[in-house]
């Protein structure tokens, strides 16, 4: 069967407050139009035609070129909106669904349902709708005798009896594809708004003869996002889905009001989220790991066996067997390779760290190689930034690195070497070597004295409390 699709997406989006289309804001890491896109692909429509306004350049970077679009210069309603489709859709026979472009929540299961029941019974169009506790706002479902649809009424045009109605229309259809374009020549702007209404054509689909079906799905999959508490309200829906699935498939998740994870991210079995952890992006999270409490985790992957404790870390590749946090930082770039510990207020970046390698607290490595069993003490830094370039140094395997090293630019420390305590490296360290720059200790007699530094009871006071507390 032939299918196509067309896609409502030229709101202007006001009650967002915002310089983005709301169709390009993000639900669980995904653009809402991307969702809308990735539900008709996989209910096997891929001939989709978006109706776009002043801000389709937002949208054609989500989608790419690989779809139609149409120009809606004026928003005349969704009726008008898709008669912006139609020099798309003369010519083809079969079915198009219509959709909203603002609702994430819609699945290909829905939509393979509508167009199976178009099959089934040869109807003319099919609605899809849903029951809701308070229809408030929504279009109205009007039924005859025998269950089939006789039309959809918007709540401004309701009559009292209507009101009361509780089946509401998702603004989700499916049509023939010949009698839509023929409904579409005949409609009018003879209502409260002046608006050409969709709708319209269900009811000229009825008095042409036709029938008009309906598959009712669950309210929250007709959820649009048209203001920023809709917005919240379908992040929360949509990730509660995701960390079932999760659960589902052999995940722990402790605490599911505070751990966000996005839709691409996957997750071994017998990893344990805790409290306070956000997984975005593409992260891939291996087995039997430990991650969280108050972790994010931003395009990371992660081997088997891993705990990382109160972190972040982004674009990196952290390896298996490896504890990282808490209050770690690792930043893009960084390959971590197995068995590596990076401890409390350690920051990584752009470097290679191989296996069984300790930073256990507060050392700075950027842009550096750092080869096998290698130990930093506190407060160790690689200082990678000479001015006009960074360039980290190279650490070759079984290096001890003293605490409160600073360890320059390009220096190459060779393998199994010694860093004193206290030093500055300049200079290349050779193998087997001891490296030592510090000055000599000198003491001052009576400096304090003399000086009138004696703290004595001198104790420093407290910070005034803040004034909200």
């Amino acid at each position: 069967m032939n299918i196509c699709a067309v896609v409502m997406a030229a709101g202007d989006g006001k009650r967002m407050k915002s310089a983005y289309s709301k169709v390009v804001h993000q639900v669980a890491g995904k653009p809402i139009i991307k969702w809308v896109y990735d539900a008709l692909c996989e209910a096997g429509c891929e001939e989709q035609v978006y109706i776009v306004g002043d801000k389709q350049e937002q949208i054609r970077d989500v989608l790419g070129e690989g779809v139609a679009y149409v120009f809606q210069e004026q928003r005349l309603g969704t009726g008008h909106a898709v008669m912006q489709a139609e020099p798309f859709l003369e010519g083809r026979g079969g079915f198009v669904i219509v959709l909203p472009g603002d609702s994430p929540m819609v699945s290909a299961k829905t939509i393979a349902k509508a167009v199976d029941a178009m099959e089934s019974a040869d109807y003319a169009a099919v609605v899809i709708t849903a029951t809701a506790d308070d229809p408030t706002g929504y279009g109205r479902v009007v039924r005859d005798e025998n269950g089939n649809v006789l039309k959809i009424v918007e709540h401004r045009d309701c009559s009292e009896e209507e009101l009361k109605i509780r089946e509401i229309n998702s603004s989700m259809y499916i049509f023939k594809t010949s009698l839509l374009l023929s409904a579409l020549g005949r409609l009018s702007a003879q209502n409260a708004q002046k608006e050409y209404y969709l709708t319209d054509t269900i009811d000229i689909l009825i008095r042409d003869g036709g029938t008009v079906g309906s598959v009712i799905c669950d309210f929250e999959d007709t959820l649009g996002v048209n203001d920023r508490y809709q917005l919240m309200k379908a992040s929360n829906i949509m990730n509660r889905r995701i960390l079932m699935k999760h659960m589902m498939n052999g995940v722990e998740i402790v605490d599911e009001n505070t751990t966000w994870i996005h839709t691409a991210v996957e997750i071994g079995r017998d990893t344990i989220i805790l409290p306070g952890t956000r997984l975005m992006g593409n992260t891939v999270i291996g087995e039997d790991c430990i991650i969280g409490e108050n972790t994010r985790l931003d395009g990371v992957q992660v081997g088997n066996g891993t705990t990382i404790d109160s972190s972040i870390a982004t674009e990196s590749v952290i390896g298996s067997d490896c504890r990282i946090g808490p209050f770690s930082h690792i930043r893009p770039g960084c390959l971590i390779k197995d068995h590596v510990t990076i401890g409390a207020y350690v920051e990584v970046k752009g470097s290679e760290i191989d296996e069984y390698t300790r930073a256990r607290h507060l050392t700075y490595i950027g842009d550096s190689k750092v080869g096998k069993n290698v130990n930093f003490g506190a407060g160790t830094v690689t200082c990678n930034f000479d001015g006009q370039d960074k360039v980290g140094c190279t650490i070759e395997d079984n290096v001890f690195v003293g605490g409160n090293a600073n360890i320059l630019s390009s220096v190459v420390l060779g393998h199994d070497s010694y860093i004193a305590a206290g030093s500055t490296i300049n200079e290349d360290v050779p193998s087997y070597a001891l490296g030592i720059a510090r000055k000599e200790q000198e003491n001052k007699g009576d400096w304090v004295t003399k000086r009138n530094r004696l703290r004595g009871a001198n104790y420093i006071k407290l910070d005034n409390r803040r004034s909200e507390l």
